[in-house]
């Protein structure tokens, strides 16, 4: 049995690099060369894409998973831009659900049934307001997402993490607007070299936990990662990223984060290998002695998974890879090249 799993979105860009496949939960996919819980709306049968577990969701509840249309609420009106409004805003979607509280980690993420033009995308950056309390820096971002095509995508985060207890408005032009708040601050620390994870809440370490990793050649993304949703269980199959056999079945407390298929899960594996030996095919395994469990029930979507000391670095548009990238960069993929602070 092995940890890695990866489920596909559609529709799947052709252009994404190979090595990619349909993912199920608790396993990783082989890798290859490089070229959106109140968050998220639930994803019961939701099929990842694969980058090393291979993983479908079960009938149980998501915690939480797809992106949801942006519906009006009621709030002030804010400064009406001097560019016209795109029409794309209509039908965009908003990965963080109305009164959601999201860890640090979160990036507010915007997709489009169809590319954006890249004519069009300073506009859509003008007409996509964030108001926060207190006030952010922050900037808009256009990421091309695993299974988007280029311009389907864009994304707003600060320079560093949220602080804790700030309070977010994004308004989706003159057609939506959505509330959400900054919970407490949650990191983990994995480190395949030690085979160990610390889980640092509010800026205190306080948790230390055995872990395995991907083995060689199946190696776990390095680089950070964010919670995208969690599921109390989940079914993982080899055959859906190319492995064969190896594993299939249901995996327990299955924390999702990355679109390729990694997850963080519960996996017999580590009552054995935690802290000795990496032997997934690309997740992080937890211990079935009530470990997994309890890191499962503390983490929340927005909580921020960062892996060091592995090899291939995740990308900024598998997952919520954003944080993978620096502030300059961050700003020279924006269409207004430049970050302000939330209004």
């Amino acid at each position: 049995m092995s940890t890695h799993a990866h489920h596909s979105r559609i529709p799947h860009d052709p252009s994404a690099r190979p090595g990619t496949g349909r993912p199920t939960a608790g396993h990783r996919a082989v890798r290859r060369p490089k070229a959106v819980a109140g968050a998220l709306a639930a994803a019961c049968a939701l099929v990842l894409a694969a980058t090393g577990c291979a993983a479908t969701a079960s009938t149980a509840a998501t915690e939480p998973a797809a992106p949801a249309a942006a519906h009006t609420t009621t709030a002030p009106r804010p400064v009406v831009p001097a560019v016209p409004e795109p029409a794309a805003l209509a039908d965009a979607k908003v990965n963080v659900g109305e009164g959601a509280t999201v860890g640090v980690g979160m990036p507010i993420s915007v997709t489009f049934p169809r590319p954006v033009p890249r004519s069009e995308r300073a506009a859509v950056e003008h007409w996509l307001g964030v108001a926060t309390q207190p006030a952010v820096t922050g900037a808009w971002s256009w990421v091309k997402d695993r299974n988007l095509f280029d311009g389907q995508r864009v994304d707003y985060r600060p320079p560093t993490y949220w602080k804790p207890g700030t309070r977010v408005t994004l308004r989706v032009g003159s057609h939506a607007v959505r509330h959400f708040s900054i919970g407490r601050s949650l990191t983990a620390t994995v480190d395949v070299r030690t085979r160990t994870m610390t889980v640092t809440e509010d800026g205190r370490p306080d948790t230390r936990i055995p872990v395995t990793a991907g083995r060689p050649g199946l190696d776990t993304w390095n680089g950070t990662m964010v919670v995208m949703d969690k599921q109390p269980k989940v079914y993982m199959d080899s055959r859906t990223v190319g492995l064969g056999d190896a594993y299939h079945g249901y995996y327990a407390w299955a924390i999702h984060t990355t679109a390729s298929g990694t997850y963080v899960h519960q996996n017999p594996a580590a009552n054995t290998h935690a802290g000795r030996t990496n032997v997934t095919h690309g997740c992080v395994g937890l211990a079935t002695d009530g470990t997994a469990e309890r890191f499962y029930r503390r983490v929340i979507p927005g909580d921020v998974i960062r892996v060091t000391g592995s090899k291939d670095t995740v990308e900024a548009g598998n997952g919520y890879g954003d944080w993978n990238l620096t502030w300059s960069e961050w700003l020279a993929h924006s269409a207004t090249r430049h970050g302000g602070a939330g209004r």
